[in-house]
């Protein structure tokens, strides 16, 4: 039996109630899951963090693969959960519904796009949590709320019934309080051909990305290398890249992405967006054909680098964010100073499509820092072994 939660952190859209049964005897036979309110549950409305969107939507008449898969794998959907405004944002402050509380570092943000989700799970009301990755939506509020996330290698789990943001970079994703659930859920989503054949057998070197380490202001990067350290990584390798010249990329093919998916929407309904929201998409609406030939040129860069070093089993470490979850009133030049500043450790994966672990294993002035693991693309399930292992290993 399914004990609903009450939702004492705000995370939810609504109260917390009981949308779908999960089958009984599966691997996840009791566990409670919250659903990011990008997901469609059958029966529900999915807005996507937006009212007007809510409003221009029918209740869905069947549920998005993700949630297919993770209720035949025995888990339960207790409700749908706060999410920023279309899923374009990575601090979890929305204008609409709330900011969710985030208890491991309070009067701080939960992150976002995946707020509600992140401060659900670390609030104890769910033992699963379903999220979008496109810039770090996972990544980003599992480092802030003290949590473990996963975003899966680029078109591992299937995005039927999500709201998409960017198609080439949406990937759906999980968030749990520990890595073997976390890895429980994620075997679940996970196609039977998202397995590598040609992984060493051999454990792999644990490296630092130097880039990354360097970019990190000196706490973040002193908490990521101690971390790493303690989990027997020396290595630093770099992969040969320009992280702005990466954060450009990624930004210049989000953007003109996300006007293909929602700009003619926006143009028509007019709805009412958060200030950051409505200035990345007014962005979004100037991009080029020339500045997106220049981006495609450097992702096809980046995903090469990361290939070439993870190829041989290597697993990158870095920061799992640019810092601490700041505090919900800082404005609004310092939330996009630090917005761009995570961007450029995060945007490496979304470009390589590569699969992370972020873990809970590092503090920046006793708040949270997750440490973030990349693996080979199509690794996912090798990825989270070889990261349990590496935990394990440190008692």
């Amino acid at each position: 039996m399914i004990t609903v939660p009450r939702d004492d952190v705000c995370a939810f859209v609504g109260p917390p109630r009981l949308l779908a049964a999960g089958r009984v005897g599966g691997p996840l036979d009791g566990a409670r899951l919250a659903v990011k309110d990008v997901f469609d549950v059958a029966g529900s409305i999915t807005g996507a963090g937006n009212p007007t969107f809510a409003e221009g939507h029918a209740p869905a008449a069947a549920h998005a693969a993700a949630v297919d898969r993770l209720l035949d794998g025995g888990a339960s959907v207790i409700g749908k959960t706060i999410t920023d405004e279309l899923a374009f944002s990575l601090s979890g402050t929305n204008v609409h519904y709330g900011t969710p509380r985030n208890v491991n570092a309070p009067g701080r943000v939960p992150g976002g796009s995946s707020a509600g989700s992140a401060a659900a799970v670390a609030a104890g009301l769910a033992d699963l949590a379903l999220g979008t990755d496109t810039g770090g939506s996972v990544r980003i509020p599992a480092s802030y709320c003290g949590v473990y996330g996963w975003r899966p290698t680029y078109g591992a789990v299937p995005v039927d019934g999500v709201v998409a943001l960017a198609p080439s970079f949406d990937t759906v994703g999980l968030l749990a309080p520990s890595l073997d659930l976390l890895a429980l859920g994620a075997d679940v989503l996970l196609d039977e051909r998202a397995a590598r054949t040609d992984w060493p057998p051999a454990r792999p070197r644990l490296a630092l990305v130097a880039e990354t380490v360097r970019e990190a202001v000196d706490p973040v990067a002193m908490a990521t290398v101690q971390a790493a350290r303690r989990l027997g990584a020396g290595a630093l390798v770099e992969l040969g890249i320009h992280l702005d010249a990466a954060l450009d990329a990624f930004r210049t093919l989000q953007g003109r992405e996300s006007w293909e998916v929602h700009g003619e929407w926006i143009t028509r309904a007019k709805p009412a967006l958060g200030t950051g929201v409505a200035s990345r998409f007014a962005a979004a609406a100037r991009i080029t054909d020339e500045e997106v030939a220049d981006a495609l040129a450097v992702r096809a860069v980046v995903r090469a680098a990361v290939c070439e070093a993870t190829r041989d089993g290597t697993v990158l470490i870095l920061p799992g964010a640019a810092g601490a979850a700041p505090p919900s009133d800082l404005d609004a030049d310092a939330q996009l100073e630090l917005r761009l500043r995570t961007l450029r450790l995060t945007c490496i994966a979304g470009l390589a499509g590569a699969p992370v672990v972020v873990a809970p294993l590092a503090t920046v002035d006793h708040l949270p820092l997750g440490v973030a693991f990349m693996g080979a693309r199509g690794g996912d399930r090798e990825l989270l072994a070889l990261v349990r292992d590496a935990l394990d290993d440190t008692g």
